[in-house]
């Protein structure tokens, strides 16, 4: 492998070859299959710029943003770009399963790509990227003939011409769907990640997608992995230990402005997820700082 393709970059700092992997520098794209990792990574600048499907695995991938791991996370069904020349940091919370496409240089000049395919852009929904990728990966497992070589070439070629249009359909706004969709379940992430303190009721979840209570609750957990109240418990806990790591604010308007009930519920539920109560915490914290 070329020492000087995102690929082997990729697969030095993990440790491991892809799972799976076609193309080539000839061929203008190589796509790879990446699983199970766990950690926290520093990603070396990319010779070219790496579009990337979250296909499976904990919906709790962060990047490094400044100063800090990204608030937003990656779930399965997001697409994030990767730009070339920009070294990056990854926060893998779980077993995680990605594929990757990088375009090569050539490829990139003669398509002149758009400002987008420049600059990092996080967990974004994708639709018609993420369709095209699992596609491209499913026929990657069939048994090999003349007809699934040539309807894999197609369907990468669609998937690189995808990429090189700079995700112009990435930017789309909300697709009007009957189903529940994973661009549905991303949104409803994304709400409840930014505003963990709301009241995300079921009811109010549900009808956000859509569809009955039951049917929400079981597409989200098979989605995400946990259930709603699970998912939205953990981005409470989450805010709450930056506000305990970045605030003066005492443990009890740090449960009231967060939406729990009481003052002890909080903290019996802070416990449960870091094994300490909000004021250890908080010492410990501070305490590593001096």
């Amino acid at each position: 492998m070329n020492p000087w393709t995102s690929e082997a970059i990729i697969s030095d700092v993990l440790g491991r070859a892809p799972d799976a992997q076609i193309g080539s520098a000839s061929e203008g794209f190589t796509l790879s299959r990446w699983r199970q990792f766990v950690g926290s990574y520093s990603l070396p600048a990319l010779p070219e710029p790496m579009f990337v499907v979250h296909i499976a695995g904990k919906p709790n991938v962060r990047h490094w943003d400044r100063d800090g791991w990204s608030e937003g996370w990656s779930v399965p069904g997001c697409a994030t770009i990767v730009p070339s020349g920009q070294a990056t940091g990854w926060l893998v919370d779980g077993e995680l399963d990605v594929v990757t496409l990088s375009v090569s240089t050539q490829e990139l000049q003669d398509a002149q790509p758009l400002e987008q395919l420049t600059r990092l852009k996080f967990a974004f929904s994708d639709p018609l990227g993420v369709a095209l990728t699992k596609q491209v990966l499913a026929e990657i497992y069939a048994p090999r003939s003349a007809e699934r070589d040539a309807y894999v070439a197609a369907l990468a070629t669609a998937l690189k011409a995808h990429v090189l249009r700079a995700g112009a359909t990435a930017e789309a706004a909300d697709i009007p769907t009957s189903a529940f969709s994973a661009h549905r379940v991303h949104k409803i992430l994304k709400t409840i990640l930014s505003r963990p303190e709301d009241d995300h009721s079921l009811v109010r979840l549900a009808d956000e997608a859509g569809v009955s209570v039951p049917h929400f609750c079981r597409v989200f957990k098979k989605a995400v992995g946990v259930s709603p109240h699970q998912y939205v418990m953990k981005a409470r806990l989450d805010r709450a230990q930056q506000m305990l790591e970045q605030s003066d604010l005492t443990v009890g308007l740090i449960a009231e402005q967060l939406g729990f009930a009481s003052q002890s519920d909080f903290s019996r539920a802070f416990h449960r997820l870091t094994g300490q109560t909000p004021s250890e915490y908080r010492a410990r914290t501070l305490r590593a700082l001096q």
